[in-house]
C-alpha cells in the first residue's frame, strides 16, 4: 500500500500543477482580472486632478481630518481590530484599506453624515465643510491611491452600471 501512495503523490502534483495558470505573458505578469478570467479595463485611466486642488485637499485634510487617519492618510495602527466598544478606528485612506471600495458619492455621503453606522466613530462633517471642500479632500485622498487602484476603483466602483 505504501508504494501505491509514493505513486499517487507524483501523479497529485503533476495534475494540480498543470490546472494553474501561467502567470507569464511576454515577460509580463497578467493583471489580477486576467487570472480571476475577468475581462480587465480596455484602457488605462488617466488621471485629471488639478495640482491646486490636490494641494488645498492636503491642507483642509491635515486641518480637519489627520487628528484621526493621519497627517498622510496612513490611519491608525490595527484599523482592523476593534476597539473594546466594538467600533473600529479610522482606517488608512491612501489605498491601503478599503476607502476605494466606494464610490465618490458613497465617501461624500460619509463625510457629511458620519461613518458607516455601527462600524466606527467618524462625525458627520454637514455644515463644517463646503462641498467644495469635501471634493478637494476626496481628490487629494485619490491622489495618494496607486495607479491600480486608482484604475480599479474607476473602473469597477466609479464607473459601475447604477
Amino acid at each position: 500500500m505504501p508504494a501505491r501512495i509514493l505513486l499517487l503523490v507524483p501523479l497529485l502534483l503533476m495534475a494540480a500543477c498543470s490546472e494553474q495558470p501561467d502567470t507569464r505573458q511576454a515577460g509580463n505578469t497578467l493583471t489580477l482580472d486576467q487570472i480571476l478570467g475577468r475581462d480587465p479595463s480596455p484602457e488605462q485611466v488617466t488621471r485629471s486632478f488639478d495640482p491646486k486642488q490636490i494641494a488645498r485637499g492636503q491642507t483642509l485634510f491635515r486641518k480637519n481630518c489627520a487628528a484621526c487617519h493621519g497627517q498622510n492618510a496612513e490611519g491608525t495602527p490595527d484599523w482592523r481590530k476593534p476597539l473594546e466598544n466594538g467600533r473600529y478606528p479610522p482606517p488608512p485612506l491612501d489605498g491601503t484599506a478599503h476607502a476605494w471600495h466606494h464610490s465618490t458619492e458613497e465617501l461624500k455621503n460619509f463625510i457629511l453624515n458620519g461613518g458607516p453606522p455601527g462600524e466606527g466613530r467618524m462625525p458627520g462633517w454637514a455644515g463644517i465643510l463646503a462641498d467644495q471642500e469635501i471634493d478637494d479632500i476626496l481628490v487629494w485622498i485619490k491622489s495618494l491611491w496607486p495607479d491600480e487602484v486608482y484604475q480599479g476603483w474607476y473602473t469597477r466602483i466609479e464607473n459601475r452600471p447604477k
